[in-house]
């Protein structure tokens, strides 16, 4: 009796673990999204005049958005015990996939907004610059938090191809 209560407890552990990491990169991800929509200081210290920070912006915005869809669906699972996605392997598939697509985003996105930063900080290190280093930082923790939650859908795909 003791070893099937253990093996359910076990069961649920990576959804539990996939929700808490999906809830923490939905919470880096809207920290991102604030701290760079409101980095706007006048003149030429404003995230609109730099590209990379709009791209910043823009996949913080889809990180955040996809983070939302999969927190609310592992809750959904976890509480009624059914996918809003029917197959196991579709659902398997998609939350891999999904996770490895949004956290390439994001390392593309910080890739392309920390030069810029490093390069401004040079010149002058100011408000402007530290709000865009503090979402630049908040979108890398959620990318950290997607990329475990990759190697999580990982680790439930490569289950569902053996089952």
């Amino acid at each position: 009796m003791r070893s099937m209560v253990e093996r359910w407890k076990m069961d649920g552990a990576p959804a539990r673990a996939r929700l808490l990491l999906r809830a923490v990169a939905w919470l880096f991800s809207l920290l991102a999204v604030v701290v760079m929509a409101s980095n706007a200081h006048g003149g030429s210290q404003d995230f609109h005049n730099y590209p990379e920070y709009n791209y910043c912006l823009g996949i913080s915005i889809l990180a955040w958005l996809y983070t939302t869809a999969q927190v609310l669906r592992g809750v959904h699972r976890l509480s009624s015990g059914r996918d809003l996605i029917a197959a196991r392997k579709t659902s398997a598939v998609v939350d891999f996939a999904g996770d490895q697509v949004v956290a390439y985003f994001l390392i593309s996105a910080l890739s392309a907004a920390a030069p810029v930063t490093d390069y401004m900080r040079r010149a002058a290190d100011n408000l402007f610059t530290d709000s865009a280093a503090a979402a630049i930082s908040m979108a890398f923790f959620a990318f950290v938090a997607i990329g475990l939650s990759a190697l999580v859908s990982g680790y439930n795909l490569s289950l569902e191809a053996l089952v």
